[in-house]
């Protein structure tokens, strides 16, 4: 399997080194982890090892303080302001807290759109739908429809089908949403071939280089049946090297200019240019990642340049998705088995793996872990974490640190799971996804129930 290479670019000369059988590192953690007086480690002031024993395991344990510290960076770090992009996890919950610190919220579907929605009053409803910009790159009729009529802040569109699409509807109603065009600048991030989405050979968007997109601007901004304010660009995620998105803004100003800028051929004014999101984090002990208030300065000081350069007057806004939530979260597990093979390695398998964080699978991606009831240990031994699913490939952590005497019935946990777990996840061979708890000031409140054998039977037609 490709092994996703977002550890490039991530380490800092100046800062020392981690050594992985050092016990886990408090910068991969939650803002509020903190020891107990019984060395176990707690989050929102509660002991990990107590929310196994109440909620079980698996468990996606996520800190509400650090997800309200991150929506308040992202919403103080760009002018426009900050959309969080929902596919990295969302529930009514998260929809609720995004809204609450500032963020617009990202939709990439029909499904999320009307998580969002259903999140809130009926009354509220078309305030909710206010701030939330709709994307996809093959957004049907239906989902289209119900974002027109729901009054939804943004529509992102993609294709020129698309563009039909609201035509059509607008002939049948006469509303007219506000767009923004998906442009493809040509511009590779350096992370895995799956996440990168900013290259000339992409299903996402318009691309600059074939001139689709100038010819989808002129068509956009003649149309009665939308109104043209903007551009969207994203190169893809996990993403660390900030020169990468400047880069794409470069591109975008260069193809802006003559369409929106002050030209007498100008076919409109550019009010707002989305730069997406794609800022990466660090997973494992070696990584270094930008923080969200770093990112935004850089950008933001790049596109005021641009825009003096090119005569361009535009708010610059972003959708940082695992950015916000990644972090803000660790999943716990129990092994249920501990098998040795002479000379090659050690397993530990566990009760989750692939159905609540197919990462690794899908992309090589790499995890670290610890047991959160001996957090302060050193962590010398290496084993193989692997899940219960029927693959070789579930594997969780290649070679995971642990503190000595890892047994059968031991609580571990990974960090940084908030962000394409729970929502990647699957009932891969009728395995529930986890529950999720949210924890603050001492409590911790289920935001999504565990997912049961009953709720799979449901779907089966006898």
């Amino acid at each position: 399997m490709t092994t996703e290479p977002h550890s490039a670019g991530t380490a800092d000369a100046n800062q020392p080194k981690d050594d992985p059988s050092d016990p886990i590192p408090f910068r991969l953690l939650p803002d509020t982890a903190e020891v107990s007086d019984h060395g176990h480690l707690r989050i929102g002031g509660c002991d990990l090892v107590d929310l196994a024993a109440e909620f079980g395991t698996p468990l996606f344990v996520y800190d509400e303080a650090h997800l309200r510290a991150r929506c308040r960076e992202a919403v103080g770090a760009f002018d426009g302001g900050a959309a969080y992009a929902a596919k990295a996890f969302l529930c009514a919950a998260m929809a609720r807290l995004a809204l609450s610190e500032g963020m617009d919220i990202d939709v990439a579907s029909g499904g999320e759109l009307q998580t969002v929605l259903r999140a809130f009053d009926v009354d509220v409803s078309a305030i909710v739908a206010s701030r939330i910009v709709l994307h996809g790159n093959n957004k049907s009729t239906a989902e289209l429809a119900i974002a027109r009529t729901a009054g939804v802040r943004r529509i992102v569109v993609d294709s020129f089908d698309e563009l039909d699409r609201l035509d059509e509807l607008h002939r049948a109603d006469g509303i007219v949403p506000t767009v923004l065009l998906r442009i493809t600048p040509g511009v590779r991030a350096e992370t895995h071939e799956y996440i990168s989405t900013g290259q000339a050979d992409s299903k996402f968007g318009f691309g600059i280089g074939q001139g689709v997109a100038a010819a989808a601007v002129e068509r956009a901004a003649a149309m009665s049946s939308v109104e043209l304010v903007g551009i969207h660009c994203h190169i893809g995620s996990q993403v660390f090297r900030v020169e990468s998105l400047a880069k794409a803004l470069d591109v975008v100003a260069e193809f802006a200019a003559p369409l929106f800028g002050g030209w007498p051929n100008a076919v409109g004014r550019l009010e707002e240019l989305s730069i997406g999101g794609g800022l990466g984090v660090a997973y494992v002990e070696s990584e270094r990642a930008p923080t969200i208030a770093a990112w935004g300065a850089a950008l933001s000081r790049r596109w005021a340049e641009l825009s003096r350069r090119h005569g361009l007057i535009a708010r610059l806004v972003a959708e940082p998705g695992r950015a916000i939530a990644a972090a803000a979260a660790v999943t716990l597990y129990t092994v249920g088995a501990v098998k040795e093979v002479p000379g090659v390695r050690t397993y530990a398998a566990v009760d989750g793996g692939y159905g609540d964080n197919p990462r690794p699978m899908l992309y090589g991606s790499d995890y670290t872990a610890f047991m959160p009831g001996r957090v302060t240990e050193p962590r010398p031994e290496r084993v193989r974490l692997v899940g219960k699913h029927c693959e070789s490939g579930d594997v969780i952590v290649r070679s995971a640190p642990m503190p000595t005497g890892l047994a059968a019935g031991d609580l571990v946990a990974t960090p940084v799971t908030g962000a394409y777990g729970y929502s990647m996840g699957a009932p891969y061979n009728r395995i529930g996804r986890p529950a999720v708890v949210f924890v603050a000031d001492g409590e911790a409140r289920v935001v999504i129930r565990r997912e049961t054998v009953g709720d799979m039977l449901a779907l089966d037609v006898l």
